[in-house]
């Protein structure tokens, strides 16, 4: 599986998605438009040990609802990312079993480390 979640309007998004220089191998999916599913979402968590892994607490919804204040559980998570896409890292990766999350300059690089050896 070749699939890259990202959000279309995102400027980070787009810079790394143009440095991947990711091709028609690649299935690109914003999210905004398509949420991840359960499935996909469980998939991701049993290969990073964690929802809250997948979690990001720069969305702009995280304070304004307060969860901030909150103590999440795993559950909590899960269903914050289903229910509401600015919740997921991104973008996420995933490419031949390899999954690749979020925007750190070390998760690009080794995400364009790994494309390049298997394209």
């Amino acid at each position: 599986m070749r699939r890259i979640y990202h959000l279309k309007t995102c400027s980070t998004c787009q810079r790394i998605l143009k440095e991947l220089e990711a091709d028609s191998s690649v299935e690109l999916i914003d999210i905004k438009q398509q949420n991840i599913d359960a499935d996909t979402l469980k998939m991701l968590r049993d290969k990073v040990g964690s929802y809250e892994h997948l979690f990001s607490r720069k969305a702009m919804k995280y304070r304004s609802m307060g969860l901030h204040e909150k103590e999440l559980s795993e559950e909590d998570y899960k269903n914050y990312m289903l229910e509401e896409y600015t919740f997921l890292k991104r973008p996420f990766m995933i490419l031949d079993g390899e999954i690749f999350i979020g925007n750190s300059k070390k998760t690009v690089e080794e995400a364009k480390a790994f494309w390049n050896k298997i394209k």
